[in-house]
């Protein structure tokens, strides 16, 4: 499961493809979880990329 904000969603969902070689499940964290950081740049997160 990767945390990314908006500029760095395309790598995440590179990262999950290459990593896992399966498809990725993208979804839009909730306005109440805004706290969690990007793992890329550590700007506020956006989506979760995760491998189920």
């Amino acid at each position: 499961m990767i945390n990314c904000c908006e500029e760095h969603v395309e790598l995440a969902l590179d990262v999950v493809v290459n990593e896992y070689e399966t498809f990725p499940v993208l979804t839009k964290i909730d306005v109440d979880n805004l706290s969690t950081n990007c793992e890329f740049c550590q700007k506020q997160a956006v989506y979760m990329v995760a491998n189920k």
